[in-house]
């Protein structure tokens, strides 16, 4: 069933001229040709009067223009193609068309005369059967009215065989290549024919492919049903007309290793690239496509280019640059370069849509991730046989080992109360950080407090992810720079160093007692436990003194309306009745380690 395509538009008719005026909005060094044909029997009330589309340099002067005026065009729903890539070093001006339909003449002949100067003018032109016969018929008239014309056409479509009749192959995304190497090279002072030649030449040697995951909607139009939700279909044209063949939807590897298996092809011999030759790669949107699947896409490329095919890649483009509306779905486009290309190429140019490339030497893609020495951890203790612990080590250990464990038996409650306010997954993150401090905690310095609390941060940012995990690490690292300031550890800076981490994570997180998050547990805990201190309370009493506050903290979020984190974004009724999850969690372990230390204690006392 096909249904309106949802566009963000106005009416349909001024796509194109309100697309212009706010490029030349955006872009200052951007102006366009504003008014109609001038033709006598031209009435701006009649229909056949198409208003002028043409964008262009805002610094060439009517006339004066010193260098060769470079035009390409073409019907619009390709942007940034072809108003994008006007500016210096590149495109001197640009024609639009309506929604894939070919300029008018009188719109080409404007734009000709509106920056051609003594030096001539080169209009490069997609093979399509209008935009040849439209552009082909203004350049006779623009002679005939004085103007040094020549023109080249640009047909990189790799995907069909060999044509046999004179339609000739299709114009695609490599075409804007060749934009730039004459730009640049009418930028450079080169005469026309130089300018053209090199156009010509860089025709010559540019493929490309593209494939779609989803057919383009014009403008005020129906979206097609053409491909289903698990097809794809493959070398179809940029004006959504098919392709070659529409297939099961396939991974992106196997998909770029078929595209440039047919763009390289010897049986079509398309391109003159062979084993050792040089090329650039353009990797190109076609409307609706994430950036990170192009990235995708240029991360399998690549390689496969050097090692299954032997050759060397000098320059990569990825991005949108020549579209099809909003068709999802991309295309690849190789040209074989040499020295003067790439000069092209890299030269300058104030062409707002044109990427930037890599240029020069490529550095090694992939480089060691860099471990740092740990502040509390030398390598030779961790090699060491393992130290007698102290009495507080002892302790500390006792503590950890219960809190984690008390984590790890209550996940699925952690996950039960996520899955109503959250995202479902509390239980699971905290019980990966919990287990794999169980497993590290041999290489934790026990009877050094500070640096223990900075061994369990960096495994909790190495396995927890997310929110929590950031919190968390937060959390031990306040906590550690505490701790360490002192010689001696005892009860009153194992407060301070709370106190600490409760700031910490207020600080950063941005939420603070009543937001319905884990401070709910631990401000009242820490609240306690300095009073019970300051009033000279045994420490292990005021530990579990401040531990009931922490689940009594944890379970008043029951009645609290989120102000941070997921559940913020959820209705307050569906909120009410369901503790906070990460409160639940912080009280739970530090009533497991409450409890491990008095136990603890009290048995070595005995």
């Amino acid at each position: 069933m096909a249904f309106q395509g949802k566009k963000l538009i106005n009416d349909p008719d001024d796509v194109v001229t309100e697309f212009i005026e706010g490029l030349v909005e955006t872009y200052p060094g951007l102006q366009y040709l504003d008014g109609f044909p001038q033709r006598p029997f031209c009435d701006e009330s009649l229909l056949e009067c198409v208003q002028i589309k043409v964008v262009l340099r805002a610094d060439v002067v009517r006339g004066a223009y010193d260098k060769v005026a470079v035009i390409s065009g073409g019907g619009s729903g390709h942007e940034p193609t072809h108003a994008g890539f006007v500016g210096p070093g590149m495109l001197t001006a640009a024609v639009s068309g309506d929604v894939f339909t070919s300029p008018p003449i009188d719109s080409i002949l404007a734009a000709i005369r509106a920056v051609t100067g003594p030096m001539g003018c080169l209009l490069i032109v997609k093979n399509y059967t209008g935009d040849r016969l439209n552009f082909g018929l203004a350049a006779e008239q623009a002679k005939s009215e004085g103007y040094k014309m020549e023109m080249v056409i640009v047909g990189d479509d790799c995907a069909l065989p060999p044509p046999r009749g004179i339609a000739g192959r299709r114009g695609l995304a490599g075409t804007v290549l060749v934009h730039k190497v004459a730009g640049a090279a009418a930028d450079a002072g080169l005469s026309l024919a130089e300018v053209a030649a090199e156009a010509k030449h860089a025709s010559e040697v540019v493929g490309t492919m593209g494939v779609a995951l989803s057919v383009c909607t014009l403008p005020g139009q129906v979206t097609s049903d053409r491909l289903g939700p698990k097809q794809m279909e493959l070398g179809l044209g940029i004006h959504g007309e098919p392709g070659v063949a529409v297939v099961d939807l396939q991974p992106i590897d196997v998909v770029v290793e078929h595209v440039l298996k047919q763009i390289l092809s010897q049986e079509t011999q398309y391109l003159p690239i062979t084993r050792g030759s040089n090329v650039v790669l353009l990797i190109n949107g076609l409307g609706a496509t994430p950036i990170m699947e192009l990235m995708i896409a240029a991360r399998k490329a690549v390689p496969e280019l050097q090692l299954e095919y032997g050759i060397a890649v000098d320059r990569v483009y990825t991005g949108t640059l020549m579209t099809s509306l909003d068709m999802a779905g991309f295309s690849i486009t190789i040209m074989r370069s040499d020295e003067n290309i790439l000069q092209r190429l890299d030269a300058p140019t104030k062409a707002p849509a044109w990427p930037v490339g890599s240029e020069g030497n490529r550095p090694p893609a992939k480089i060691p991730v860099p471990v740092p020495p740990s502040p509390s951890v030398k390598e030779d203790e961790i090699l060491a046989e393992p130290q007698e612990l102290s009495k507080q080590g002892c302790v500390l250990e006792a503590a950890i080992e219960a809190a984690a464990k008390e984590i790890i038996n209550i996940k699925d409650s952690l996950n039960e109360w996520d899955s109503k306010v959250g995202d479902g997954d509390c239980g699971t993150t905290m019980y990966r950080g919990a287990t794999t401090i169980l497993e590290d905690m041999k290489r934790y310095p026990m009877n050094d407090a500070a640096g223990t609390i900075n061994e369990i941060g960096s495994t909790v940012r190495r396995v927890m992810g997310g929110t929590s995990g950031i919190l968390y690490d937060i959390l031990c690292k306040a906590a550690y720079a505490s701790l360490k300031q002192n010689t001696s550890i005892g009860a009153n800076e194992w407060a301070d160093a709370l106190e600490a981490s409760v700031d910490a994570v207020s600080k950063y997180g941005g939420a603070s007692a009543g937001y319905r998050t884990m401070l709910d547990a631990l401000i009242p805990a820490c609240t306690v436990l300095k009073q019970a201190l300051k009033g000279r309370e045994d420490p292990a009493t005021a530990f579990i003194a401040s531990s009931e506050a922490a689940s009594a903290g944890a379970e008043s979020t029951k009645q609290m309306q989120a102000k941070a984190g997921r559940s913020s974004y959820i209705a307050p009724d569906l909120v009410a009745s369901v503790p906070d999850p990460g409160a639940m969690a912080a009280a739970a372990w530090y009533r497991a380690a409450a409890h491990a230390v008095k136990d603890k204690l009290h048995a070595s006392d005995s």
